[in-house]
């Protein structure tokens, strides 16, 4: 433990090392880790990173992931399964962010933007899924902080925020681009503001993945080139730069084809055979014979 702890940056910080020891011991007594497919080293790092979350201090959780030579899915799924077993739930609060980034007048602002969140969330699931939402991940709360830090121009540190809640890139994106979404008067700071009721954003809380958004066709004939404007705007931009690629392949293609028809010959037309005109050498001219004189 005190060597991956070396290698992690964390061997200044004792009580942190002690904490994961203890974590680890309580693994072997509670459950079988291998069961759940966490090898002995990657179990020693998801202690570390638990123990460190729980001290608040930065944990580099690339290095992790490196270190345990699973992919970054993999990692966060046996994070959360090995935090499950232990019973140990992180969290983050929004006083100790304000303080900790220099943003304490945010701190009104995240709770209100939090509290709108979960009612316009849990207002646009079905009855029988309200109960199994959990709106306590620290994940929820650093995506709040960080959007109200936007709203208000004030600098903070993604990545920074991103490592204090335990989760990941795309994940934090997924919450932020959500939360965005349906609160728009608090979160928001796009020049047009979107309606809640027309967004359907990510239905899933336990496993966030971004969601497919469908278009609906427009039944109005004069409004389609508008339509098919704010579709255009709506992709992703990877989709965007696929379309575009596809629209200037069709382009090049019909050129070409247009190019080929022009420069093809009329097969009605009769074909006109080349004159061949072979030149006499020197030493056949002098073998002939001159006719007789008569």
């Amino acid at each position: 433990m005190s060597a991956i702890a070396a290698r992690l940056g964390l061997s200044g910080s004792r009580p942190v090392v002690r904490k994961a020891a203890e974590l680890r011991r309580l693994c072997d007594i509670n459950f079988d880790s291998s069961v759940l497919g966490i090898g002995e080293v990657c179990k020693a790092i998801i202690c570390l990173e638990i123990a460190a979350t729980k001290f608040q201090v930065i944990f580099d959780r690339a290095e992790a992931v490196r270190m345990s030579g699973m992919s970054d899915k993999a990692y966060i799924r046996s994070f959360n399964a090995l935090q499950n077993g232990l019973g140990v739930k992180t969290t983050l609060d929004v006083r100790e962010l304000g303080i900790q980034f220099g943003c304490v007048r945010l701190i009104p602002f995240v709770q209100k933007g939090l509290a709108l969140y979960k009612e316009r969330f849990l207002a646009a699931l079905p009855p029988s899924r309200r109960s199994s939402t959990d709106f306590g991940r620290p994940v929820f709360t650093a995506a709040a902080f960080y959007l109200c830090a936007k709203r208000h121009k004030l600098k903070v540190d993604k990545l920074k925020l991103i490592d204090l809640c335990g989760t990941s890139s795309s994940e934090f994106t997924t919450v932020s681009t959500s939360m965005g979404d349906l609160c728009f008067d608090v979160f928001g700071i796009a020049k047009e503001k979107k309606d809640p009721t027309t967004i359907k954003g990510n239905r899933e809380l336990l496993d966030v993945l971004p969601s497919k958004r469908k278009h609906e066709d427009d039944s109005d004939n004069s409004d389609e080139s508008s339509a098919d404007d704010q579709d255009e705007l709506d992709l992703p931009t990877h989709k965007r730069h696929k379309r575009m690629e596809k629209q200037a392949y069709n382009q090049w293609k019909s050129t070409v084809l247009s190019t080929n028809k022009e420069t093809k010959p009329d097969p009605t037309k009769p074909r006109k055979q080349a004159q061949l005109n072979f030149k006499k050498k020197l030493s056949d001219a002098a073998l002939e014979v001159p006719p007789a004189a008569n």
